[in-house]
């Protein structure tokens, strides 16, 4: 019990150190540059406390709960020995993740709506959700392929950089042929497929599997499914785009 209490009182001083440089940016210019008192002073600090509350319990949370899980999962699969079941798992993990995502959510919904007022798509609400819905499906599907062949990848052993190199040549290809109001969409929705539960779990069972599979180095083989992650959903909503 001690123990924790230690790791918690250590992780919260961490976590204000993490948060004190953008304090520090944002009340230098504040008080410096602009010249002007901070307003409502207690309700920031009471903020700041909740922040740093907040990034305290999710840090412990992915220590002990998420990390350990993935882990746990990779190499479940592993001994397991199936390869269907494995990439069945990567893949439903990408894809559930990214689906919910909040952060994809408000996108979806803000670029239906652009969409209709550009009379891209009918201005109907029906059209609308039916726009959102499309985007957000096309994301968590590129996002669930990308997690199964980056789990194919530390399998194999197949060098990072081949499927890197060739998705943003994919990238490329596919920008001509994308109508001009899907593009711009699809260059940040590899951003908003980052999320805070997708992130963790996928890298641990990238670091899983690359530690329980002979031959792998967990530091040059367990990461990179992310980066990979964030490339796919711009092809796939581009090609959702075209398909419209």
């Amino acid at each position: 019990m001690f123990s924790i209490k230690n790791r918690f009182i250590k992780q919260l001083f961490l976590s204000f150190l993490d948060l004190a440089p953008i304090l520090a940016v944002v009340l230098v210019f504040q008080i410096v540059i602009i010249r002007q008192p901070v307003p409502d002073v207690a309700n920031l600090m009471i903020g700041t406390i909740f922040v740093v509350l907040g990034l305290t319990l999710f840090i412990q949370g992915l220590e002990q709960s998420l990390f350990p899980l993935g882990e746990a999962m990779a190499y479940a699969f592993a001994r397991k020995g199936s390869l269907f079941w494995l990439l069945t798992f990567a893949f439903c993990l990408g894809f559930g993740t990214t689906v919910a995502e909040p952060a994809l959510i408000a996108v979806a919904e803000e670029a239906a709506s652009i969409a209709s007022k550009a009379h891209f798509i009918e201005q109907t609400n029906e059209a609308k959700d039916d726009y959102a819905l499309g985007l957000r499906i096309s994301v968590a599907l590129s996002v669930g392929f990308a997690i199964l062949i980056g789990v194919l990848r530390i399998l194999r052993g197949w060098p990072l950089y081949y499927l890197i190199i060739g998705g943003y040549c994919g990238v490329m290809i596919m920008t001509p042929f994308a109508p001009t109001e899907i593009i711009g969409i699809a260059y940040d929705s590899g951003g908003v497929t980052t999320s805070t539960i997708t992130v963790p779990l996928v890298t641990a069972l990238g670091v899983g599997l690359a530690n329980v599979i002979k031959g792998r180095n967990p530091m040059t083989d367990g990461f990179g499914l992310i980066a990979f992650a964030s490339l796919t959903p711009m092809i796939f909503v581009m090609a959702y785009g075209v398909m419209r």
